[in-house]
C-alpha cells in the first residue's frame, strides 16, 4: 500500500508550483501545461554553476552547501511553493567534459535540493535522463547507472549526489524527491527533431532488422503531461521514476518522421559497426553520442516503466510524439 505524502503536504499539494529551468525547451513546455491546469506556477532561471568534470559524488554534496548566494536566492522564490520541478541543465550530448556541463546536470540538483528543503516544499521533481543507464538492454527505475560519455556521465553523477544527499539529510519533513528520467524527449522545433527527419528523409535512414524493437522516441508534452502528475499524485512516489514508452517502434519512428519505410540492415552488420564506433569513442568521447544516437536509431531500447504501469499511465499514446516526427503544428498547443 502507498504511503501518504510527506507531512509537509498535508491533506493535498497546493496548486503553487516552481519550474527552474523555465525558459528552457522542458521547462517552458512544462509552465505551459501547469498553467492550462490552472496552476500557479513560479518561472525561475537556473543560476549558472560551475564544477569540476572530474569531481565524485561526495565531493558534489559538499559544493552544493558551499553556494550559499544561489541556496539563500533559490529558497526566497521556492517559499510557499508546493512542488518544485528542477528543468534546468543542458542537454548536450555531444559535449566534451567540462564545468559548465557538469554545473547544470550534477552540481544544480542538488543545490535545488537544499534549497527546497530550507523553503519547506512538500515534493522536488529532478529531471533527469535515461541516458545515465546507458546501453543496457532495458531502461528501468534502478538506481543502476552505465553513462557512456561526458554528457550522460555528468546526469549520471547528478542523480548520485542527490540520492547521497537523500541519504545523509532526509528526514520525516524533508520534501519527497522524485527522479523522473525522460528518454529521447522530441518537439516541434528542437534541434535534435529537426536532424531526425533530416536523417529520415535521407538515404542513411535505417534500422536493424525487423525494425519492431521499442524506441525511446518520445513527445515533449508526453513528458510534461507525466511530470505534472507526478507532482500532483496523493501519495509517495518511488525515488526513480522512468517517462512511459509512447508506443513506437524503430521502424515507426523514421517511417513517420521520413514519410517512407526505412532500409533494414542485418543485426549483425549493425552489430560490427556500432563496435568499432564505440571503440573510438574511447579515444574521442564526445564521438560516443553520436555513435549512440545511431544505436538508438537502429537497435531501440527496451523500457521498463514500473511505476507508470502501477499508476495507470498509458504506454502506447503514439498521437503525440506521432504528430511532432511528422511537423504538425498540433504540438504546439495542449493535448
Amino acid at each position: 500500500m502507498e504511503s501518504a505524502l510527506p507531512s509537509r503536504a498535508g491533506a493535498g499539494l497546493s496548486p503553487r508550483w516552481a519550474v527552474v529551468g523555465a525558459s528552457g525547451f522542458i521547462g517552458s513546455a512544462l509552465v505551459e501545461e501547469l498553467t492550462g491546469r490552472g496552476l500557479e506556477v513560479v518561472q525561475i532561471a537556473a543560476p549558472r554553476l560551475l564544477l569540476d568534470p572530474s569531481s565524485e559524488i561526495d565531493a558534489v554534496v559538499a559544493e552544493s552547501d558551499r553556494h550559499s548566494h544561489e541556496l539563500e536566492s533559490l529558497g526566497r522564490r521556492l517559499s510557499g511553493v508546493a512542488v518544485v520541478v528542477n528543468a534546468a541543465g543542458l542537454a548536450a550530448p555531444d559535449s566534451g567534459a567540462d564545468a559548465s556541463l557538469f554545473g547544470a546536470n550534477t552540481l544544480l540538483p542538488v543545490v535545488i535540493a537544499r534549497a527546497a528543503n530550507a523553503a519547506g516544499c512538500a515534493r522536488y521533481i529532478h529531471l533527469s535522463s535515461a541516458a545515465v543507464q546507458g546501453r543496457c538492454e532495458v531502461l528501468d527505475e534502478s538506481a543502476a547507472t552505465r553513462p557512456f560519455s561526458p554528457y550522460s556521465r555528468s546526469k549520471a553523477v547528478g542523480e548520485g549526489a542527490l540520492l547521497a544527499y537523500l541519504a545523509e539529510f532526509d528526514s520525516d519533513d524533508s520534501p519527497e524527491v522524485v527522479i523522473v528520467r525522460a528518454t529521447s524527449v522530441q518537439g516541434l522545433d528542437r534541434a535534435t527533431t529537426v536532424q531526425l527527419r533530416r536523417v529520415a528523409t535521407s538515404p542513411i535512414a535505417s534500422v536493424a532488422r525487423p525494425g519492431n524493437r521499442p524506441s525511446v522516441v518520445s513527445s515533449v508534452r508526453g513528458l510534461v503531461d507525466f511530470v505534472a502528475e507526478v507532482g500532483a499524485h496523493r501519495h509517495s512516489v518511488p525515488t526513480i521514476v522512468l517517462q512511459p514508452w509512447e508506443g513506437l517502434t524503430t521502424s515507426h519512428v523514421l517511417e513517420l518522421a521520413g514519410g517512407r519505410t526505412p532500409t533494414m540492415l542485418p543485426l549483425a552488420v549493425c552489430r560490427a559497426v556500432l563496435a568499432v564506433g564505440f571503440a573510438a569513442g574511447s579515444v574521442a568521447p564526445p564521438l560516443r553520442g553520436i555513435v549512440r544516437r545511431v544505436e538508438v536509431m537502429w537497435m531501440g531500447q527496451a523500457q521498463n516503466a514500473t511505476w507508470a504501469r502501477s499508476a495507470g499511465f498509458s504506454e502506447t499514446e503514439t498521437g503525440r510524439v506521432a504528430d511532432v516526427l511528422r511537423g504538425r503544428a498540433v504540438e504546439a498547443s495542449r493535448q
